[in-house]
C-alpha cells in the first residue's frame, strides 16, 4: 500500500482539527444537521481540490469559511435543497456539538431569518469578522453586509420577541 503524499497528510490533520467547527458553522447557515453535513463535505471537497493555494492562504479558516457560505448560498439558488425532506426524528438534537440550552431558541430564531441576512448574521457575530471581511467571504459589498446585518437583525429581534417567555 502506498504511503499518504504530504499534501494528502496536511489536508487530513487540518480536516481533523477544524471538522467540527465547520460542521457547526454549516449547522448555523442551514439549520438541518444532515444537510451541515453535506454542505461541509462539499466545502472539503472543493477544499482538497485547491489544497496547493488554500494552504498557503494567510488565513486557511476564513478561506474554508468562504467556500463554505459560497456553497451554502449557490445551494439557496437552486430547488435541489428543498426537494430534501427529513422527519423531525431524524434530526440530531443541537445540544451534541456543544451548543448549550439558552442558544437553543437564538437558533430557532436564526432559522426564521433569509439565507443571506443569515450569513451576515453568522459572519459577523458567531465568527467576529468585521464588516470588510464578511463583505470579501460573501463576495458583495460592505453597504451590503451592512444592510443584510440590519435587517437580519430587525428579523431576528422581531422572531424572538414573538416567542412565548419560558416560566422557570
Amino acid at each position: 500500500m502506498a504511503k499518504p503524499s504530504r499534501h494528502d497528510r496536511e489536508f487530513t490533520e487540518y480536516v481533523h482539527a477544524r471538522r467540527v467547527w465547520l460542521r457547526q458553522l454549516a449547522y448555523l447557515l442551514c439549520q438541518d444537521w444532515h444537510r451541515a453535513d453535506d454542505l461541509a463535505q462539499a466545502t472539503l471537497l472543493k477544499l482538497y481540490l485547491h489544497w496547493g493555494r488554500a494552504k498557503k492562504a494567510v488565513h486557511l479558516d476564513a478561506y474554508v469559511r468562504t467556500i463554505l457560505v459560497r456553497t451554502f448560498l449557490n445551494e439557496q439558488k437552486t430547488t435541489w435543497w428543498a426537494r430534501i425532506s427529513l422527519k423531525e426524528a431524524d434530526i440530531e438534537p443541537v445540544t451534541s456539538l456543544g451548543f448549550d440550552e439558552s442558544s437553543l431558541d437564538l437558533t430557532e430564531a436564526l432559522a426564521q431569518v433569509p439565507a443571506r441576512q443569515r450569513a451576515a448574521l453568522v459572519l459577523r457575530f458567531y465568527c467576529d469578522l468585521s464588516v470588510e471581511q464578511t463583505a470579501e467571504a460573501l463576495n458583495c459589498s460592505p453597504g451590503t453586509v451592512k444592510s443584510q446585518t440590519a435587517r437580519g437583525l430587525d428579523r431576528l429581534r422581531a422572531t424572538v420577541a414573538s416567542q412565548p417567555a419560558i416560566q422557570d
